[in-house]
């Protein structure tokens, strides 16, 4: 039971009992640093139904509390506020409950409750992944881990976008410049090779621009007639038409990607229960237009073509069938959302993981499948979140100087390799246990700095400031985790029984209040789709033990009982950063 849970019925009785007045809400917030206490009840609101000046309510209540609730020590009123100093024993009794719950904060789901869905990753299949997805797949498993901690079922999917013009281009360049190479051949990764040839159709096509330009084309009639583009516009025909040749040789340089996108997400540590591939999910929606239309959601124009309107709701007409019959990506997305719910009939909510750009496709999804009666369309939530950039500029695409996933979690692997070896502290570790560790710290560091910003906010992502040992960031969280490992490494005695200690130090005091506050976290993290609230959470938290060990004796403490007490903590410490780290996605090294 928490704190907030033990003093509000006591504090209702206590206005009951003064002031003979019934009140069903208390409101408290964290006591200022300035002043003693350890939670604050705010009084201006008591004001309304009793006539007293906030001074003398709160001195009160505060001597009812001291009075009849064990669990307050004394207090003190500032202003409208009453800061309530906790005793040492509450905290003591709260410990000695959590510390052996390996899974403290963590709800365990509710078989009765609807599952959520987590959508991330989403790629095309024309190149490798980049830093864009690297945020993505990073945001998306995580709110998927934190949502699971907090009592919820979860499924994690994606849909591939495997068709389209996009793949058609990769195709037809491997088919008129490869010369049959295959990732076996080249040493290329399938979805850099895929991805090689992407380049390439770009680089033919530009010529080709060119070319007509100079001939005395405009350039929009050069783009469209350019021999090339045509050629990729008929293959995507024939590919809709079933031609097998094309079929095949689709089905072959897909299979490239999806194997070298699988390392990818070994390497970056993510994972997925279900896949949709768009080239089977293209055709879903259509049905439903008849359905939209039947209900009076939609209308149909002259020219046969189907719309919404959604003008009074603040936002536009919007189409979701072209007059030719053919379906737009809202009817796609329509048809995806339904047949995810057929397809898991538990599943009562939908998170996407998709950039801030498509926030306005997202509000008339939604907007859609409520006005089409979907019950569960009012649990879909579009995390949104902002581009990454690096010091040297944004991402590019066509041009082949995009940031390349694999490359960017190899530089991060290079660069705490540096870092580590300037610090030189490993020379008893084997290269295999350094390797281990480099790629550790590297991807805790790539994480931890990305997942630390609100979703909502553009970053700047410096690799070096990254791996930083000091500060916000995931390496020096994970020195903290170690050096606690070495703490326990060394304690030659048992400490596994509990303490009943009389007073607490106030550091010791101040980390136990810490390690409370992690399960509500959790609960705000998932309410908010924010692993930042668990990031900085477990930022805090380290502070909090770095000021304590700088404080205190631990191993060193004369008192065996204060010893035990401490070591215990610092365990209990750890346990919090891993199980934190986890829902972040990061690795904790039992050394550093």
């Amino acid at each position: 039971m928490s704190l907030q849970q033990i003093l509000t019925p006591s504090i209702q009785k206590a206005i009951q009992a003064l002031f003979d007045v019934t009140v069903d809400k208390i409101e408290f917030q964290t006591t200022r640093k300035e002043f003693e206490g350890d939670i604050t009840m705010v009084i201006f609101p008591l004001l309304k139904v009793i006539k007293s000046n906030p001074a003398e309510l709160g001195n009160k209540i505060g001597n009812y509390l001291v009075e009849n609730v064990s669990e307050v020590a004394r207090f003190n009123v500032v202003s409208g506020f009453l800061n309530i100093v906790i005793s040492d024993s509450y905290y003591v009794n709260f410990f000695n409950g959590i510390k052996d719950q390996k899974q403290f904060g963590f709800v365990a789901p509710n078989p009765d409750e609807k599952a959520v869905m987590v959508e991330y990753s989403s790629p095309n299949t024309n190149k490798p992944l980049h830093l864009g997805h690297v945020r993505n797949n990073l945001l998306g498993y995580s709110v998927a881990e934190i949502l699971k901690a907090s009592g919820k079922k979860v499924y994690k999917t994606q849909i591939i976008n495997d068709r389209g013009i996009h793949i058609c281009k990769s195709m037809l360049a491997w088919e008129k410049f490869g010369n049959g190479e295959t990732p076996e051949t080249s040493g290329l990764k399938g979805d850099k090779l895929v991805g090689k040839y992407y380049v390439e159709f770009d680089k033919a096509y530009k010529n080709e621009i060119n070319g007509l330009v100079e001939a005395g084309k405009t350039e929009e009639e050069a783009k469209k007639q350019a021999p090339i583009i045509i050629e990729a516009q008929d293959m995507l025909k024939k590919w809709e038409a079933g031609d097998e040749k094309v079929i095949a040789l689709w089905k072959k340089m897909n299979e490239w990607v999806y194997d070298g996108f699988a390392t990818t997400y070994t390497n970056l540590g993510v994972d997925f229960d279900r896949y949709y591939y768009e080239s089977n999910t293209y055709l879903l929606g259509k049905d439903v237009v008849q359905v939209g239309l039947d209900k009076g959601v939609f209308e149909k124009d002259p020219d046969g073509s189907v719309w919404i309107d959604l003008t009074d709701e603040g936002l536009d007409r919007k189409i979701v069938l072209r007059s030719d019959g053919t379906a737009v990506y809202m009817t796609q997305d329509i048809g995806t959302a339904i047949q995810r719910v057929k397809d898991m009939p538990d599943v009562g909510g939908m998170v996407y993981t998709v950039g801030n750009e498509q926030d306005y496709h997202f509000k008339v999804l939604f907007l859609i499948l409520k006005k089409l009666g979907f019950d569960w369309a009012s649990s879909l939530y579009h995390l949104s979140y902002g581009m990454v950039d690096l010091p040297s500029g944004k991402m590019k695409s066509r041009e082949g100087t995009v940031v390349d996933a694999d490359d960017l979690m190899q530089d991060m692997t290079d660069t705490a390799k540096q870092i580590s070896e300037d610090l030189g502290k490993l020379d008893s570790y084997s290269d295999e246990e350094k390797a281990k560790l480099y790629k550790t710290i590297g991807l805790g560091a790539l994480k931890y700095y990305i997942l630390k910003v609100d979703p909502k906010k553009r970053i700047l992502f410096n690799p070096e400031e990254s791996v930083d040992f000091a500060g916000n960031t995931g390496p020096f969280i994970q020195y903290t985790y170690a050096r606690i490992q070495s703490i326990i490494r060394k304690a030659d005695f048992d400490f596994s029984n509990k303490i009943e200690i009389e007073e607490l130090h106030e550091k010791e005091k101040e980390l136990v209040k810490q390690i409370e506050l992690f399960p509500e976290v959790i609960q705000n993290a998932a309410q908010n789709h924010s692993p930042a609230l668990i990031a900085n959470y477990t930022y805090d938290l380290v502070k909090e033990y770095n000021s304590f060990y700088q404080s205190v004796h631990i191993l060193g403490e004369v008192d065996l009982t204060k010893k035990i007490f401490r070591v215990q903590l610092s365990q209990k410490v750890a346990e919090v950063i891993k199980s934190a780290f986890h829902l972040l996605g990061i690795e904790v090294p039992e050394r550093m």
